[in-house]
């Protein structure tokens, strides 16, 4: 049996270990990704400051994700909720759970939850296959920033539902135009 739920403090352990061995390949490239690098302390801040999620297959956790809110503490760059620190256990590789768990966060918990015109993430712009993958289900990219971590960061923006997403073409510019620190700071 599947489900997707909150996390909780139970689950520590478990989102630790799958982050590691998620993660083994970005450490292998040398991209510098704090989720790359998971600590209790870490995953214990992170279920805190944000929405975190799991994906269990019988009882065994298989993916998390977490949601950077844009009024908590831990803003993404951005004005919508801000796609972070996902991972699926590499055993599952290859069999949809990523694009299940991402289908549930965007539709079941942005679009229809929150009622959130959009959604955004971000990546390193030199990974081999991410900046692809995130295009490929429709996410464009809208900005960079040189986050001191080695790499790039590419942020990436998905409208989930247009009819909410007012002034779409206004928005849409502004988002081409405005630099990180001018998002984040109401600049």
């Amino acid at each position: 049996m599947t489900s997707i739920r909150k996390a909780t403090t139970d689950d520590v352990e478990a989102i630790v270990e799958l982050m590691y061995e998620a993660y083994a390949p970005i450490r292998d490239l040398g991209i510098q990704f704090e989720s790359a690098y998971p600590t209790r302390d870490k995953v214990k801040d992170n279920m805190e400051q944000n929405l975190c999620y799991v994906y269990e297959i019988d009882n065994t956790l298989i993916s998390t994700i977490s949601l950077r809110m844009p009024w908590s503490s831990n803003p993404g760059p951005y004005y919508f909720p801000h796609i972070w620190w996902f991972a699926t256990n590499p055993q599952y590789k290859g069999k949809g759970i990523g694009s299940e768990v991402l289908n549930f966060i965007e539709n079941e918990i942005i679009k229809q939850g929150f009622h959130s015109p959009a959604v955004t993430l971000g990546t390193a712009s030199n990974h081999p296959w991410l900046v692809e993958m995130y295009e490929r289900r429709g996410y464009q990219k809208f900005g960079s920033k040189d986050l001191g971590k080695g790499h790039i960061t590419q942020y990436f923006i998905k409208v989930l539902n247009s009819d909410l997403f007012c002034g779409t073409d206004s928005l849409r510019q502004k988002f081409t135009d405005v630099t990180y620190e001018e998002a984040e700071y109401g600049i």
